[in-house]
């Protein structure tokens, strides 16, 4: 018998490394495009992956397939360029605090579409959670009144795309191994990668003797292994043990990493910003539920 403690141990793994996974994108655009980098992450995730996982693939299912697709493609296609765009215009730790509003949206569309209920104190828990995050950000923009808040919405609607992720992962894939999960939906999104990637300009003279490159491809190469293959496994296993909005709330964890790389990094923090973090922190607490 696992014990009940095991999600926790997973949620605060994925919090380090997907709250690092925000500085890693935006050390990897001084050398690559949005789309380039979208594209070489999905390339080296899938190699990765399929190399790990693909003896696994015979083993699934005809009828899952479909949702391995769609999994593939929302969970991990869209977002992997959306959130380089993002980051082009603002700061690694914005994106990371927008990402929170995952739990609120894995909620809305559990309930609604999916058919997956809540208890209060998960409804409750991710409200505290969201307000926090609503602090950060409005105090984020008052402390960065030059950046382009437009380019957020690449964030929000990658946020609505986790949200179906995980609860098509939670109600439809639930009996599939967490390796062949992440495999399969590699399986259809690299080949597409590489087309985005082949009219990127990637192998253009100009891009292979850019300053840059071959750090940016080191970070890209970081965030393949750790933010992406592993995690995306990790993340996976933490769905099937728990529910949508327990493993969801990663989410809020992350914006706390990703603030501590920011101030390494140079990006503004403030006091109210550390405050609203403990919010989030409450929030997730208060959306754990013991018989999940």
């Amino acid at each position: 018998m696992k014990s009940p403690n095991i999600k926790w141990i997973y949620l605060l793994i994925l919090s380090v490394i997907w709250g690092s996974s925000f500085i890693l994108i935006k050390k990897s655009l001084l050398g690559l495009t949005p789309y380039q980098l979208g594209a070489l992450r999905t390339i080296f995730t899938g190699i990765i992956l399929l190399s790990a996982g693909f003896y696994h693939l015979k083993n699934v299912p005809k009828s899952k397939w479909k949702w391995l697709l769609l999994s593939g493609l929302l969970g991990s296609f869209f977002p992997a360029f959306f959130f380089a765009i993002a980051e082009t215009e603002i700061d690694s730790a914005v994106a990371s605090i927008l990402n929170s509003l995952v739990p609120l949206n894995t909620i809305i569309l559990g309930f609604t579409i999916f058919k997956i209920a809540s208890t209060k104190r998960q409804i409750i828990g991710v409200i505290v959670g969201f307000i926090g995050t609503s602090i950060l950000i409005l105090k984020g923009s008052e402390l960065n009144p030059n950046q382009n808040y437009l380019y957020a919405g690449f964030v929000i609607a990658s946020t609505l795309m986790y949200a179906a992720n995980v609860n098509i992962i939670k109600r439809h894939l639930q009996d599939v191994k967490p390796l062949a999960i992440a495999a399969g939906n590699y399986a259809f999104i690299v080949l597409p990668a590489f087309i985005v990637l082949l009219f990127s300009g990637f192998f253009s003279s100009e891009r292979l003797h850019h300053p840059h490159l071959i750090s940016s491809l080191g970070f890209v190469v970081i965030l393949s292994v750790f933010g992406t293959a592993i995690a995306k496994v990790v993340f996976n296993k933490l769905v099937q043990i728990s529910t949508p909005v327990f493993a969801s709330s990663v989410t809020y964890i992350m914006p706390i990493i990703a603030l501590v790389w920011g101030i390494l990094d140079g990006e503004a923090f403030s006091i109210v910003q550390a405050l609203a973090a403990a919010l989030i922190l409450l929030g997730v607490y208060l959306s754990h539920r013991r018989k999940a």
